[in-house]
């Protein structure tokens, strides 16, 4: 609690889970995982490669894939840019299944570190979103904030929230403002050298013309670098 007590107040907000959300309608639950790999080619220069499989409808079935890629080039020790293409495959029960093509630039920075190891990150990632069913361009903003809280010498409590924007309406978003909101909360644990382990809770609401959703995920992340 005293390292809690140090850290402003809209970070002290994240981290005791008081990011307001809109009011809960249809659930789910889920089970999400994913699989995080940076790859360092030079000081300035790395790749990272992910892939997501989320299983929805009470986690009974796999109702998404996602496959991503990015370069990114570090700017200094607090900054970093990057450009990458992502595959998302997305099979809800009922409606035709969706085969995205997502083209997304990105910044990355390190906003607070203290002498306790508290960290504070955020990313802006703006995505152009392409159907193979369906035409146009579909342009959206997520803005991502990360709290990250030492609590024993080798773990730390996880907290980020992140909302989506959507900037522009097309046949896969409604119109412009808030899509989507997730909030995470978890512990990482490292089990080897450039391996941890973010096992964790999320709620993603997801804004629909209709009945909102709330999917209630038990989120499992692997990170791996190199």
């Amino acid at each position: 609690m005293t390292m809690l007590r140090l850290l402003p107040a809209p970070c002290l907000a994240l981290a005791l889970g008081l990011v307001p959300a809109p009011v809960l309608a249809e659930e789910d639950g889920n089970v999400w995982l994913g699989q995080f790999v940076t790859v360092n080619a030079t000081d300035k220069v790395f790749v990272r490669l992910e892939a997501q499989e989320r299983f929805t409808n009470d986690s009974r079935r796999l109702g998404q894939l996602l496959l991503r890629s990015l370069v990114g080039w570090r700017l200094s020790k607090r900054a970093s840019i990057g450009a990458g293409y992502a595959f998302v495959l997305t099979d809800p029960v009922g409606p035709t299944q969706l085969n995205e093509h997502r083209f997304y630039q990105e910044l990355n920075l390190r906003l607070l570190t203290t002498e306790g190891g508290v960290t504070l990150d955020s990313r802006t990632r703006l995505e152009q979103r392409t159907f193979e069913e369906r035409g146009g361009t579909e342009w959206r903003l997520r803005e991502w904030l990360q709290l990250r809280v030492p609590v024993s010498k080798n773990n730390k409590l996880v907290f980020y929230t992140e909302p989506f924007f959507n900037l522009s309406q097309g046949p896969a978003q409604r119109g412009g403002g808030l899509a989507v909101w997730r909030n995470f909360a978890g512990v990482a644990i490292p089990v080897a050298k450039g391996i941890e382990v973010v096992p964790g809770y999320l709620n993603q609401h997801v804004v629909r013309d209709g009945e909102d959703r709330s999917d209630h995920t038990a989120n499992i992340n692997v990170f791996m670098t190199f």
